[in-house]
Order: C-alpha cells, then sequence, then structure tokens
C-alpha cells in the first residue's frame, strides 16, 4: 500500500527547490549588480541599469525579485547583519560608553561606505519584510546600550534611544557632501556629536525627545519616497 507523502499543510512545507545552474548564476549576477549600483546611487537605482549591469533582462531580474523590497533584502541582509553583530559585541564590553562608541562608528561606517545602507538605516522597513526583524533588534540592542553607558555614569541621562535617529540622520547628509571629497569627514562629525553625548557636557535641552511614536513616523516619511517600493 502506496503511503502519501505529508502535505505543507500539514505542518511539513515541500523543500525548496535549488535553482538551476544557470538560474543561481543570474541571481548572484543580479545580487554584485545591485550591490554597486546602490552604493553608487541609492535605494533608488534604477532596476533597468541593475538588469543591464548584470548583463540579464529586466524579466530575469523580476523573476528572481518580485519587488525591488526583494531585492533590496537580498543585497543588504549581509551588512544589516554586521550593524546587529557590532550591537550585540556592544552590549558585552565592560566600558559601556566605548560600546556605545563602537556601535555607533560601526554604523557610521558602514553608512560611509554605500549610499544604499546610508539609505537603509535611515528608513523604516514594513514590518511585514524580512529584515523587519533584523531592524528591531538593532533598535531592542540600541536601547540597552543607551541604558548601559547611563548606569555607568558616562552618558548623560536625558538622552533617550530615539535620540540615535538623530546621529544616523545627520551622519546621512554628512556623507553625501564629504564622500568624494573628504571620505573620513564623518569620524570627525561623530565625534563632536558624541562629546555632546557625555555627562560632563550636558546642558539642559531645549526642546523633548522624539517618542516612539514620532519616531517612527519620522522613518516611514523618510521611507515615503519610493526607495523601497516596485
Amino acid at each position: 500500500m502506496a503511503i502519501d507523502r505529508p502535505s505543507a499543510s500539514a505542518g511539513n512545507p515541500a523543500p525548496v527547490r535549488p535553482l538551476r545552474r544557470d538560474a543561481q548564476r543570474n541571481r548572484e549576477a543580479l545580487l554584485t549588480a545591485a550591490r554597486s549600483c546602490f552604493a553608487e546611487q541609492g535605494l533608488e537605482a534604477p532596476l533597468e541599469q541593475v538588469a543591464k549591469r548584470a548583463g540579464v533582462a529586466i524579466g530575469t531580474l523580476y523573476r528572481h525579485f518580485p519587488t525591488r523590497l526583494d531585492l533590496v533584502q537580498a543585497t543588504f541582509a549581509g551588512k544589516l547583519a554586521l550593524w546587529r553583530e557590532a550591537a550585540e559585541k556592544a552590549v558585552t564590553m565592560d566600558d559601556a560608553w566605548a560600546g556605545l562608541c563602537h556601535f555607533l562608528e560601526t554604523m557610521c561606517e558602514l553608512q560611509s561606505q554605500d549610499r544604499g545602507f546610508n539609505d537603509l538605516a535611515s528608513i523604516r522597513l514594513p514590518e511585514s519584510a524580512c529584515l523587519a526583524g533584523a531592524q528591531t533588534r538593532i533598535r531592542e540592542l540600541g536601547v540597552h546600550i543607551v541604558e548601559r553607558a547611563q548606569e555607568q555614569g558616562s552618558l548623560r541621562p536625558d538622552l533617550t534611544p530615539e535620540d540615535l535617529a538623530f546621529v544616523i540622520w545627520s551622519h546621512s547628509r554628512v556623507t553625501e557632501a564629504t564622500h568624494a571629497i573628504a571620505p573620513d569627514a564623518w569620524r570627525r562629525h561623530l565625534y563632536l556629536l558624541l562629546d555632546g553625548f557625555r555627562t560632563d557636557r550636558a546642558h539642559p535641552l531645549p526642546a523633548p525627545p522624539l517618542t516612539g511614536e514620532q519616531l517612527y513616523r519620522a522613518m516611514i516619511s523618510l521611507g515615503g519616497n519610493g526607495a523601497c517600493g516596485t
């Protein structure tokens, strides 16, 4: 008597079929092309240019990556992992201030190397995106990094995790303006900001911090220009 194979609906998803060798080559060529196009032009780089640089038709690109968001996620999964690893290391460092500096310097260095990542770090991906979980984990670790530095007395007590977004957003423009002229200028900008974060340099601030909801809306608005659209 034949035994029926269990169906995916029975809790055993069908195995993913490996790509044919030529299809795998096309996918790798598209990712290589996307990395260079996004790094040069940001997340709004024309997908036709990505396909052309990969040496394939635009239809081939859409077969592998039905939306721009799909391509963005496949392209930047590795760099988001590096940022998450920096955050995970930061929360284990004995000197919490050094951990904060390590976390922010890694983030800024990744931004400075790649206009696409620069764009991605500034926006909030849709909750349905597979990389949204990585962004959420980085934000959670960022809260812990801030709290540890404040507990040790090195970080001003009125700074909130939401204030770290100002580093990302301001660094984004500094990088755009200086990348081709003075590639390391962002380091000066970052450490000017960090000096203002120190407890012994603190003065009363003239406006309240952003709430979590305000930060969310700001990041959504930055991503609302179609950067991760189709």
